[in-house]
């Protein structure tokens, strides 16, 4: 399952998804990685949760980005989710279709691995595509 809590600057994305890691970690028998820029919630979410700072990698294209979430699948077959915060800072991409072609990649391994991903994206959410209208939150 793919979700994205999408919405403009200063409206609250971050402190929705760090509810949900919290939540994620309370409930769920796996384990849980946040993917970010950079280490700003390490004081946010719980210890039991393996925070990423992407930013220590040089991700700016969607491959990459496909290959880092492999990679740290294939170390630990637990996890149950991924969270990604700010991912409009992570890649430099900004088109639509290459947005919608990732987010069909991570449907694809989501429902192949029993993974829920959830993304936080800057962008008002009137301009969403109506495909990624169906995965908003």
């Amino acid at each position: 399952m793919v979700k994205i809590i999408m919405g403009e600057k200063g409206t609250g994305k971050t402190k929705k998804l760090v509810d949900m890691v919290r939540e994620a970690v309370k409930a769920e028998h796996g384990d849980v990685v946040v993917i970010e820029r950079e280490k700003k919630l390490t004081y946010d979410i719980p210890y039991s949760a393996r925070l990423i700072d992407a930013g220590a990698y040089p991700i700016a294209e969607y491959e990459f980005l496909k290959g880092l979430i492999c990679g740290i699948h294939a170390g630990n077959y637990d996890i149950t989710h991924f969270f990604i915060d700010n991912f409009r800072k992570l890649v430099k991409d900004r088109s639509k279709e290459s947005f919608e072609a990732f987010i069909d990649w991570l449907i694809d391994f989501s429902e192949k691995e029993n993974i829920e991903f959830v993304i936080s994206y800057t962008q008002d959410p009137n301009e969403a595509s109506d495909k990624i209208r169906t995965l908003l939150i």
